[in-house]
Protein backbone atom coordinates (compact mmCIF):
# COMPACT_ATOMS: atom_id res chain seq x y z
CA UNK A 1 0.00 0.00 0.00
CA UNK A 2 1.24 3.43 -0.90
CA UNK A 3 1.75 5.73 1.56
CA UNK A 4 -0.96 9.11 0.47
CA UNK A 5 2.01 11.71 1.87
CA UNK A 6 4.95 10.79 0.35
CA UNK A 7 4.43 7.60 -1.92
CA UNK A 8 6.44 5.25 0.39
CA UNK A 9 5.66 1.90 -1.26
CA UNK A 10 5.65 0.25 2.18
CA UNK A 11 3.39 0.84 5.15
CA UNK A 12 2.97 -0.57 8.47
CA UNK A 13 -0.58 -1.58 9.77
CA UNK A 14 -1.22 -0.68 13.26
CA UNK A 15 -4.63 -1.96 13.91
CA UNK A 16 -7.38 -4.29 11.99
CA UNK A 17 -10.80 -4.02 12.70
CA UNK A 18 -13.89 -5.72 10.91
CA UNK A 19 -16.67 -3.26 10.02
CA UNK A 20 -20.01 -3.48 11.56
CA UNK A 21 -21.35 -5.56 8.74
CA UNK A 22 -18.89 -7.68 8.49
CA UNK A 23 -18.36 -7.62 4.79
CA UNK A 24 -14.85 -5.55 5.23
CA UNK A 25 -11.57 -4.55 7.19
CA UNK A 26 -10.47 -1.33 8.11
CA UNK A 27 -6.71 -0.84 8.99
CA UNK A 28 -5.02 2.35 10.58
CA UNK A 29 -1.69 2.55 8.60
CA UNK A 30 1.59 4.09 8.89
CA UNK A 31 4.00 4.96 6.99
CA UNK A 32 7.93 4.31 8.07
CA UNK A 33 9.68 7.08 5.73
CA UNK A 34 7.28 9.83 6.71
CA UNK A 35 5.61 8.94 9.61
CA UNK A 36 2.07 9.75 8.21
CA UNK A 37 -1.07 7.67 9.29
CA UNK A 38 -3.74 6.38 6.86
CA UNK A 39 -6.89 4.08 7.22
CA UNK A 40 -7.99 1.46 4.39
CA UNK A 41 -10.58 -0.47 3.77
CA UNK A 42 -10.75 -4.10 2.31
CA UNK A 43 -13.32 -5.85 1.07
CA UNK A 44 -13.57 -9.29 -0.85
CA UNK A 45 -14.51 -8.33 -4.67
CA UNK A 46 -17.87 -9.72 -5.71
CA UNK A 47 -18.05 -9.27 -9.68
CA UNK A 48 -21.40 -10.02 -11.75
CA UNK A 49 -21.26 -11.51 -15.00
CA UNK A 50 -24.05 -9.83 -17.58
CA UNK A 51 -25.95 -11.42 -19.97
CA UNK A 52 -23.53 -10.18 -22.82
CA UNK A 53 -20.01 -11.66 -20.70
CA UNK A 54 -19.71 -8.21 -19.63
CA UNK A 55 -18.24 -8.51 -15.96
CA UNK A 56 -18.46 -5.61 -13.28
CA UNK A 57 -18.69 -5.29 -9.45
CA UNK A 58 -21.31 -5.97 -7.61
CA UNK A 59 -23.66 -2.79 -6.67
CA UNK A 60 -26.57 -2.79 -3.86
CA UNK A 61 -27.41 0.34 -5.71
CA UNK A 62 -28.30 -1.36 -8.86
CA UNK A 63 -30.25 -3.91 -6.72
CA UNK A 64 -32.63 -1.31 -4.96
CA UNK A 65 -33.16 0.76 -8.18
CA UNK A 66 -34.05 -2.92 -9.78
CA UNK A 67 -36.47 -3.85 -7.04
CA UNK A 68 -37.73 -0.47 -6.67
CA UNK A 69 -39.32 -0.40 -9.99
CA UNK A 70 -41.35 -3.44 -8.61
CA UNK A 71 -42.12 -1.80 -5.49
CA UNK A 72 -43.44 1.71 -7.37
CA UNK A 73 -46.87 2.48 -5.47
CA UNK A 74 -46.13 0.03 -2.41
CA UNK A 75 -45.84 1.13 0.97
CA UNK A 76 -41.75 0.37 0.32
CA UNK A 77 -39.32 2.68 1.95
CA UNK A 78 -35.54 3.54 0.57
CA UNK A 79 -34.93 1.67 4.18
CA UNK A 80 -36.90 -1.70 3.40
CA UNK A 81 -34.62 -1.65 -0.15
CA UNK A 82 -31.37 -0.62 1.82
CA UNK A 83 -31.91 -3.91 4.22
CA UNK A 84 -32.93 -6.27 1.55
CA UNK A 85 -29.89 -5.23 -0.81
CA UNK A 86 -27.81 -6.60 1.97
CA UNK A 87 -29.76 -9.47 2.49
CA UNK A 88 -29.07 -10.42 -1.16
CA UNK A 89 -25.20 -8.97 -0.68
CA UNK A 90 -24.93 -11.06 2.17
CA UNK A 91 -26.56 -14.36 1.09
CA UNK A 92 -24.49 -14.23 -2.31
CA UNK A 93 -21.22 -13.81 -0.67
CA UNK A 94 -22.23 -16.91 1.59
CA UNK A 95 -22.17 -18.98 -1.84
CA UNK A 96 -17.95 -18.46 -1.55
CA UNK A 97 -18.24 -17.73 -5.03
CA UNK A 98 -16.62 -13.96 -6.17
CA UNK A 99 -18.61 -13.89 -9.46
CA UNK A 100 -22.20 -15.02 -9.90
CA UNK A 101 -24.45 -14.33 -12.93
CA UNK A 102 -27.01 -11.14 -13.20
CA UNK A 103 -29.61 -13.96 -14.12
CA UNK A 104 -28.84 -15.58 -9.93
CA UNK A 105 -28.46 -11.90 -8.55
CA UNK A 106 -32.38 -11.43 -9.69
CA UNK A 107 -33.20 -15.55 -7.92
CA UNK A 108 -31.81 -14.40 -5.37
CA UNK A 109 -33.85 -11.31 -4.66
CA UNK A 110 -37.09 -12.99 -4.83
CA UNK A 111 -37.27 -14.39 -1.28
CA UNK A 112 -36.90 -11.31 0.77
CA UNK A 113 -38.93 -9.61 -1.92
CA UNK A 114 -41.60 -12.16 -1.22
CA UNK A 115 -41.60 -11.16 2.42
CA UNK A 116 -41.64 -7.83 1.85
CA UNK A 117 -44.30 -7.16 -0.47
CA UNK A 118 -45.82 -9.76 -2.16
CA UNK A 119 -47.28 -7.70 -4.90
CA UNK A 120 -43.74 -6.83 -6.06
CA UNK A 121 -42.78 -9.73 -5.71
CA UNK A 122 -45.21 -10.84 -8.29
CA UNK A 123 -44.10 -8.24 -10.25
CA UNK A 124 -40.64 -9.12 -9.73
CA UNK A 125 -40.80 -13.10 -10.25
CA UNK A 126 -42.92 -12.62 -13.50
CA UNK A 127 -39.66 -11.22 -14.83
CA UNK A 128 -36.48 -12.90 -13.51
CA UNK A 129 -39.01 -16.59 -13.57
CA UNK A 130 -39.81 -15.58 -17.03
CA UNK A 131 -43.74 -15.91 -16.94
CA UNK A 132 -45.05 -16.31 -20.29
CA UNK A 133 -48.49 -16.79 -19.37
CA UNK A 134 -51.73 -16.05 -17.07
CA UNK A 135 -51.13 -19.74 -15.66
CA UNK A 136 -47.87 -18.85 -14.87
CA UNK A 137 -49.38 -15.97 -12.89
CA UNK A 138 -52.05 -17.82 -11.38
CA UNK A 139 -49.56 -20.72 -9.88
CA UNK A 140 -47.14 -17.73 -8.37
CA UNK A 141 -50.84 -16.70 -6.81
CA UNK A 142 -51.99 -20.04 -5.85
CA UNK A 143 -48.33 -20.50 -4.18
CA UNK A 144 -48.98 -17.55 -2.58
CA UNK A 145 -52.61 -18.25 -1.00
CA UNK A 146 -51.22 -22.20 -0.35
CA UNK A 147 -48.39 -20.21 2.11
CA UNK A 148 -50.04 -18.37 3.34
CA UNK A 149 -53.03 -21.17 4.58
CA UNK A 150 -50.24 -23.14 6.06
CA UNK A 151 -48.80 -19.86 8.05
CA UNK A 152 -50.09 -20.54 11.81
CA UNK A 153 -52.20 -17.42 12.25
CA UNK A 154 -52.96 -15.83 15.70
CA UNK A 155 -56.07 -17.13 17.49
CA UNK A 156 -58.82 -14.93 16.89
CA UNK A 157 -60.01 -13.12 19.81
CA UNK A 158 -63.37 -12.98 20.87
CA UNK A 159 -64.80 -9.79 20.90
CA UNK A 160 -66.10 -10.62 24.63
CA UNK A 161 -62.51 -10.18 25.47
CA UNK A 162 -61.35 -6.81 23.92
CA UNK A 163 -61.74 -4.57 27.00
Amino acid sequence: MHCPFCRNPDSRVIDSRTSDDGLSIRRRRQCPKCGGRFSTVETASLNVIKRSGVVEPFSREKVMSGVRKACQGRPVTDADLAMLAQQVEEAIRQTGSSQIEANEIGLSILGPLRELDEVAYLRFASVYQAFESLDDFDAAIAQLRADHAARPSAAPVAVDDVQ
